[in-house]
């Protein structure tokens, strides 16, 4: 009887978020295109930043590791792409990723006057900021396509696949968003946690080298890192062009649903002290 109940409340719970995204979607696109308009406002290149930044960030990467560096991968039937491919099929998603983890540690605090307003859904507040983070990957990942359609002259059939992608790395973003957001308010310090983090975390990834490259002792870091499926899921897509990595997909996927769900509970069991700490 009381696994039915724990089940009953776990379905409501999951249920309660869906209705409430749906319900507050047209707000939740009204804040997130202000939240990227007020960004750069007043800035003379304005708007052009959403696309500058990532480029100059992912060239910079690129001239590193394939030119100063020489890293070579591909040109094989077991890496069909080039390194450049390689490198960005993973950076992206990450980019957009560590964006939006920054972004949510201080959204509580950074919309205290929202947040005291009994009749806003601050549930919204974390979405946002992943919604405007996300753009920018959207936008990041058409010139990657762009780049490898014009590189090797056709694109990988798996390549239809982002789609599912995306939405799951939406799921886990959100989810994410929660946690670091409910807790944030709480703990002020997290914003330099995570930005210490994110800052070492993308060499922690098979992002600019292939695992087998690891030395054995270090390489189980990798399965450690939850991060690592999210690249490995979009290396299979955008540079193998075949399930390379089939255990990442189920790791991946069970992980996003999961830390959705448990995002948001943790958020909606802590938000109720926000006003006190603000």
């Amino acid at each position: 009887m009381n696994s039915l109940f724990h089940l009953r409340s776990h379905f409501q719970a999951f249920n309660e978020i869906i209705l409430l995204l749906t319900r507050y979607r047209h707000l939740t696109w009204e804040m997130t295109k202000r939240e990227i308009s007020d960004r750069y406002v007043g800035q003379f290149f304005g708007l052009f930043w959403a696309i500058g930044h990532p480029l100059i960030l992912m060239g910079v990467y690129v001239f590193i590791f394939a030119i100063v560096f020489k890293v070579r991968i591909g040109g094989s039937r077991e890496l069909p792409l080039d390194y450049t491919t390689y490198l960005l099929s993973g950076l992206i998603p990450w980019m957009a990723f560590q964006e939006s983890m920054a972004k949510s540690a201080m959204v509580i605090v950074g919309s205290a006057n929202l947040v005291k307003q009994v009749v806003f859904p601050i549930e919204i507040l974390p979405v946002k900021g992943v919604i405007a983070s996300f753009v920018t990957q959207l936008i990041s990942t058409m010139i990657l396509v762009i780049y490898v359609f014009f590189q090797h002259g056709t694109l990988l059939v798996t390549y239809s696949l982002l789609p599912v992608l995306f939405f799951f790395q939406l799921l886990a973003m959100i989810g994410v968003s929660y946690i670091f957001s409910s807790i944030g308010p709480y703990f002020r310090d997290l914003k330099d946690f995570i930005q210490v983090f994110t800052v070492i975390g993308v060499f922690l990834m098979p992002i600019f080298y292939l695992p087998a490259q690891v030395p054995a002792l270090f390489r189980p870091l990798l399965y450690l890192n939850p991060f690592s499926y999210l690249v490995w899921c979009y290396q299979d897509v955008c540079y193998f062009g075949r399930f390379e990595h089939p255990w990442a997909w189920f790791v991946f996927m069970t992980g996003s649903l999961g830390i959705f769900y448990a995002g948001y509970r943790i958020f909606r069991k802590l938000k109720t002290m926000f006003g006190n700490v603000l």
